[in-house]
């Protein structure tokens, strides 16, 4: 199937964000008086949004909600101070703007929080679509952020390649009819990828656009 355009996940596909949202999360923990996790341990905390991320950060006996809003304070004040892009992704979205294929971006982090995220570590990419968590409407792995992006790209959903690092993001592509595409780099493993639909995984950007190529049509 030809690839006509590509939507990536954020956190763990383009962006290494886990030292901002590890320390951000070991913050608001010490405030409540409550130990930290090693932070490759947050590895398996994201991907399903903030209040999933609290979740699983807490005991089970401590209230998420605020919680959930002091995380949200804290992380926000920091949000790139340490957060980076992987090896070699910036050479992957120079190749793909090179061929003129568009680019969106669908994370699960809350919408404002992405778009603050692309602008200062991707802006200079211009992303045609950036949507992220929004209150009130589905978040992945529910079709509808993806599709969304694929009519903003004015594309089929066949058409999409949906790249991701988490069964969340594989999970997406598959209910969206979309090029389910894992990469390893992230926070996730092969293993994962390939049980939850991916119809390829690769281990690094060169990879991606090497197989990108091979689908354009």
């Amino acid at each position: 199937m030809t690839v006509r355009a590509v939507a990536f996940d954020l956190d763990g596909t383009l962006v290494n964000s886990l030292p901002d949202i590890g320390g951000s999360m070991n913050q608001v923990l010490a405030e409540h008086g409550l130990p930290p996790h090693p932070l490759d341990a947050y590895r398996l905390f994201v991907g399903e949004g903030v209040g999933r991320l609290v979740e699983q950060a807490l005991p089970t006996d401590v209230e998420a909600a605020p919680v959930v809003a002091r995380f949200r304070e804290v992380y926000g004040a920091r949000l790139t101070a340490e957060s980076h892009l992987y090896p070699g992704v910036a050479e992957l979205l120079d190749a793909l703007a090179a061929r003129g294929l568009p680019c969106a971006v669908c994370s699960n982090k809350p919408h404002t929080m992405t778009e603050r995220v692309v602008a200062e570590l991707l802006g200079r990419w211009g992303f045609a679509c950036v949507v992220g968590d929004r209150a009130g409407r589905p978040r992945k792995p529910d079709p509808a952020p993806a599709l969304e992006v694929a009519a903003a790209l004015g594309v089929a959903p066949a058409e999409v390649a949906f790249v991701g690092d988490t069964r969340t993001d594989m999970q997406t592509a598959v209910a969206a009819g979309m090029q389910a595409v894992g990469v390893s780099w992230g926070f996730r493993d092969r293993a994962e990828l390939e049980a939850h639909g991916a119809a390829v995984v690769v281990d690094a950007p060169a990879e991606l656009v090497a197989w990108l190529e091979s689908q354009a049509g």
